[in-house]
């Protein structure tokens, strides 16, 4: 209930903190509750319990801060908001991963001192952010925005940055609370780490709007006349209801309407030296009229724009050889069409389906969805004005502004000013999505320091400064006209621009390195003399063994020899069959059949004869449920470890006259389980198995070779820059695929390539395993007094291949490509 009660707190902080306002205090502490109860989970060394927690929390925190965009989806997809939310909720953990990275991050370095763990999590967080897609580009550093001073630094690491430094702070607040029984001397030092935090960034903020009073801040040197721009929000919305009901001529008619009447009073009263439209203003295809009514309304918005003598840049689609676009219009008086920008990040399932799900059958169960391809990234539109100047813009449509990317590329290529358009109506009345939307591409225009002018369907619109602050915007729910003038410049290259998206990188950059220094710590640390083992030091009880009679031994036993010798089997298919070496789904269904079914067999049987072990009053207990087994350790004469490790590693115990005991005990090390009872493990020495026993018992298990650090941790670590270089040569960039063709196919094929290295280092792993346990019997019969140190030099060996080798061989052909 603890635990329980922490989430909730940490939910309704989130949701105080999403509505914006004075809720941006809550960024500093909102997550310190959820961090209590990881700490909690952590003392009990309960991995399952972590990710359970933080998957506990994703979705809590998609339901106190994102409620309203599953009530949207259901809502556009027709489903009701019930349905939309639940179906949010279902997937939260896919759309906030961050917190099952930051939590798993945060346990495994927990062991470490000082603020190692805070900053692994932190970085596990923000890089997570960066790798993995969002829809919607969020990220904590989003509710600083209603802070002017705060939202500053922005410029410096962007909002990821601005995240991080929040992370910390949650962290400060969490370790103040975990020391409150100590008195308030030991919570000083992380309260005041905390408080560092928001002291910083607003130390930075007075910094840099005092150079913006003084006309030294980034980009003081403004070059002539500012630009006074007329944004135009008409407040119509729900196109495809309007179309159906009056008729999609006359619902367009009053579409231009509408809009010819607001910008004709913004040229003519307000003097206007240029006009912008929402995203999809004009509905159709402009150029490529797919009608005579077509062709006269494009016809008509020329003479608009000859008659008004000012650019207007409005949205509408596009249209070539290979499809349609969502795109920005540049229209010139006198001049016609100077050019298209055409939107980078289209809507998943709503402006396109990817080319692997779209389908007939599929089209029938989304009907709303469109056919719009993607444009291939930011574009610098030369804006003419009808004095003569020429002004380079950056435009941006819809979920181009959540990409700090675009922003930054388009301020390299020269931009002065961003121009932003969106239809932000589908969020609903409520506002909370418009706010996030607004407050995202704000920082846009703090990151690289240009102004920006943003107009929406019916509302936000404004126009920003450099440095984030609204100068003139309408309403929401309303139609406005918005009238500004924003001084134009070069600005100097904010870190961001001259950087770029650089503290996800770097946060993964610095995971590495945590990863690298765990590696040789633990190369170290393992190896004594030669590799070998001394005095084995004591298991640590509770523990938990299986206690196994005869026919569970035999069955679980077998049923994992059949496992490794099906590894043995795939491996060489793997190297006969190239069609498999070259298909990943056959070779998961290979893997499945042949290890992971007996594995599962093995696994269960063993759970059915799980136990915890304990020591009391001199006696070891053995409890499950109800069921309770004591040996009294005065009885206890011997250990005799396996001399076969089936179906793992374990002991017999021999009782003083009686003989050996019934059930085996299997159990993680035969040695450190003997040291914990008293005993010594027995193995006579004197034939070839037991020799080959006592040379397995004398080395300890290293830490990377636990199953998720192999197996899960190493294949991503490897999977990411392959994927990486295979998007860029596929696709173009590192988002290609997903840009292309959608988030599910982007994490379909990353997922692929995942399970491509993750077989790959199974594999691996089983031949080096064979090659070490061949090796170790072996020694064992030619030089059985050397026999541990043979085997601690193979597995030294092995350890530098599948660690250091495929890492090295990786990068070599990284490189090479």
């Amino acid at each position: 209930m603890k635990i329980l009660a922490c989430i909730l707190a940490s939910a309704i902080m989130a949701a105080a903190y999403a509505r914006g306002g004075a809720g941006w205090v809550f960024g500093f502490v909102l997550l310190a509750p959820w961090l209590v109860a990881l700490d909690a989970l952590q003392q009990r060394r309960s991995p399952l319990g972590t990710l359970l927690c933080a998957w506990a929390m994703s979705v809590a925190f998609s339901a106190a801060a994102f409620a309203w965009f599953g009530g949207a989806l259901g809502r556009y997809t027709q489903l009701g908001e019930a349905a939309g939310i639940a179906l949010l909720l279902l997937a939260a953990p896919l759309f906030q991963p961050q917190f099952l990275a930051y939590a798993l991050a945060r346990y495994y370095t927990r062991r470490a001192a000082g603020v190692l763990p805070a900053l692994a999590a932190a970085a596990s967080w923000v890089a997570c952010e960066h790798f993995v897609p969002r829809i919607l580009g969020d990220t904590l550093g989003y509710g600083l925005y209603p802070s002017p001073l705060l939202r500053q630094a922005a410029d410096l690491g962007g909002a990821a940055g601005l995240t991080l430094l929040l992370l910390l702070a949650n962290e400060g607040v969490a370790g103040a609370f975990a020391r409150y029984r100590s008195g308030w001397r030991a919570m000083a030092r992380p309260l005041a780490l905390a408080a560092l935090v928001p002291l910083g960034l607003a130390a930075y903020g007075w910094h840099a709007l005092s150079g913006a009073g003084n006309g030294s801040g980034p980009g003081a040197a403004a070059a002539g006349k500012p630009l006074r721009m007329a944004l135009i929000q008409a407040n119509i919305v729900d196109y495809e209801a309007q179309r159906q009901q009056k008729g999609a001529y006359a619902f367009v008619r009053e579409l231009l309407d509408q809009h010819f009447a607001m910008s004709h009073d913004a040229v003519t009263r307000q003097r206007a030296e240029a006009l912008l439209w929402t995203e999809t203003a004009y509905p159709t295809t402009f150029g490529h009229p797919k009608s005579e009514a077509g062709a006269e309304f494009d016809a008509e918005i020329r003479a608009f724009a000859d008659a008004a003598g000012v650019p207007l840049v409005f949205g509408t689609y596009a249209r070539d050889g290979a499809g349609e676009y969502n795109a920005a219009a540049f229209l010139e008086p006198g001049r016609g069409l100077a050019g298209f920008y055409r939107k980078t990040h289209l809507f998943p399932l709503t402006e396109y389906l990817p080319t692997w799900l779209d389908g007939a059958m599929a089209r029938r169960w989304l009907p709303w969805a469109g056919h719009w391809l993607p444009g291939n990234g930011a574009r610098v539109m030369p804006l003419r004005l009808a004095d003569g100047r020429e002004i380079p813009v950056l435009p941006l449509i819809c979920r181009d502004d959540v990409d700090t990317e675009l922003a930054i590329a388009g301020a390299r290529q020269g931009a002065q000013v961003i121009l932003a358009m969106s239809n932000d109506s589908w969020f609903g009345a409520g506002g909370q999505g418009a706010r996030l939307h607004q407050a995202a591409a704000a920082f846009r225009s703090i990151e690289t320091r240009l102004p920006q002018f943003r107009v929406t369907t019916n509302g936000y619109s404004a126009a920003y400064d450099a440095y984030g602050e609204v100068l003139a915007g309408a309403g929401l729910g309303s139609a406005g006209l918005v009238v500004a003038d924003l001084p134009l410049r070069q600005p100097a290259p904010t870190l961001m621009v001259r950087w770029g998206d650089w503290v996800g990188l770097a946060a993964a950059a610095f995971l590495l390195v945590l990863a690298a220094r765990a590696l040789a710590a633990a190369w170290q640390g393992r190896r004594g003399a030669g590799g070998v083992r001394g005095a084995a030091s004591a298991a640590q009880f509770p523990l938990r063994v299986f206690v196994l009679p005869p026919a569970a031994r035999i069955a679980a036993g077998t049923a994992r020899l059949v496992a490794r010798a099906g590894l043995l089997a795939m491996c060489l298919a793997m190297l006969l069959n190239d069609t498999l070496r070259n298909n990943t789904l056959a070779q998961l269904r290979l893997i499945a059949v042949l290890f992971v079914l007996p594995e599962a067999i093995a696994w269960c049987l063993l759970m059915a004869f799980s136990a915890q072990a304990s020591l009391a009053n001199g006696r070891l207990l053995l409890a499950r449920g109800a069921q309770r087994l004591e040996i009294d350790l005065a009885h206890l004469a011997a250990l005799t470890p396996w001399r076969l490790p089936l179906p793992g590693p374990g002991v017999d115990l021999q009782l003083a006259g009686q003989g050996r005991w019934r059930y085996g005990l299997a159990v993680p090390d035969a040695a450190r389980f003997a040291a914990a009872l008293g005993q010594r493990a027995a193995v006579r020495g004197a034939d070839l198995l037991d020799v080959y026993t006592q040379a397995r018992l004398a080395l300890g298990r290293w830490r990377l070779d636990h199953p998720l650090a192999k197996f899960v941790l190493l294949p991503l670590v490897l999977a990411l820059p392959a994927f990486h270089l295979h998007q860029r040569i596929a696709y173009g960039s590192a988002f290609g695929e997903y840009y292309s063709f959608g988030l599910q196919a982007y994490l379909m094929a990353f997922g692929l390539w995942w399970a491509a290295w993750a077989i790959g280092v199974i594999l691996g792993a089983t031949l080096l395993r064979t090659v070490i346990e061949g090796g170790s019997l072996l020694a064992a019969a030619l030089r059985p007094g050397q026999a541990s140190q043979v085997r601690g030099g193979l597995q030294n060996a092995a350890h530098a291949a599948l660690y250091l080798g495929l890492p090295a061989w990786l990068l070599w052909r990284i490189l090479g490509a």
